[in-house]
């Protein structure tokens, strides 16, 4: 479903944001560093996620209508991990909302093919149904996925695939202005990853239950009511359905959206709801709230639309 409404004038919203992200970046590498180089990591981790949420605005047109105009705008990789090109191409892939979970075919679902789950040795199995808790998905969930998400790659470039080597080599280019302003920063590059992994963390908060496996297509994705520092880390991306619903409307309107007739969106999305991330805490920090294999995968074939 597209957007109600786009804003046609300059969204200013998103280029002050952006204006906010980087100082903070580079008063959180500098002068914060220098005084204090824990504080200094705690303000440059926000800063990265922060980086990652509004690249995931300029994914989906925002706040100019030129695509490489809101490339630029996040062109420096502040995240270390994740090449633009790539979070786009996957992200837009998984916008296919009759997918949503898909074990092969949505490349951000977290379940696997029962098959495959079976295939795995025990120490992988251990290691993946931790990594389906809170805990476990913060402080595993980053090296897991980045390793599978570098070898599906790495298996793609070597079968011809342009597409993807080009989105590494842009990464590549865009890795160079970051590396020789940590090098003159007060920051030690060690301690910068360690900044890129945290955000790379805090960012797995957000995706941990976005989707659920369900029957039906729309009550896959959740909406979380917060309303806190985190919703505004991930810009409001915590109403995922209003999201998925409306993919063209800017971050700063999905709250008004929302809130002004929520039992549409709980309607949609067959009432998958959380109150706040307190919420998601409590109930699954050291709980696993799915199985690793896609659980109607298994059962009855690929989830129906």
């Amino acid at each position: 479903m597209s957007a109600p409404h786009r804003a046609t004038s300059t969204e200013w919203p998103t280029l002050t944001l952006l204006v906010v992200c980087y100082g903070c970046f580079a008063l959180g590498t500098t002068v914060i560093a220098d005084v204090s180089l824990l504080l200094g990591m705690i303000v440059t981790t926000l800063a990265i996620v922060l980086h990652s949420s509004l690249s995931h605005e300029m994914i989906h047109g925002h706040p100019f209508r030129a695509a490489i105009a809101n490339a630029a705008l996040v062109f420096p990789a502040l995240g270390l991990f994740i090449p633009y090109l790539r979070f786009k191409d996957t992200h837009l892939a998984h916008h296919t909302d009759s997918l949503l979970t898909d074990p092969y075919d949505d490349p951000e679902s977290n379940y696997m093919d029962a098959g495959d789950w079976g295939r795995l040795p025990r120490w992988r199995q251990v290691v993946l149904r931790a990594n389906n808790t809170l805990a476990g998905r913060v402080t595993l969930g980053p090296l897991i996925g980045q390793l599978a998400f570098m070898r599906g790659d790495w298996r793609a470039m070597r079968a011809g695939s342009r597409r993807i080597a080009l989105g590494w080599a842009l990464h590549a280019a865009g890795l160079v202005p970051l590396v020789i302003w940590i090098a003159y920063a007060q920051m030690p590059p060690l301690a910068y990853v360690g900044c890129a992994y945290a955000a790379l963390s805090t960012l797995k908060i957000r995706t941990f239950l976005e989707h659920q496996a369900h029957e039906r297509a729309r009550g896959r994705t959740v909406v979380i009511e917060d309303r806190g520092p985190l919703a505004l880390l991930f810009l409001n991306n915590n109403l995922h359905v209003v999201h998925h619903m409306h993919p063209r409307t800017p971050w700063y309107r999905l709250p008004r959206l929302y809130f002004a007739n929520p039992a549409r969106y709980l309607s949609r999305n067959e009432g998958y709801r959380y109150r706040s991330y307190g919420e998601v805490f409590r109930r699954y920090f050291l709980k696993a709230k799915d199985p690793v294999p896609h659980p109607l995968w298994q059962r009855q074939g690929p989830p129906a639309p």
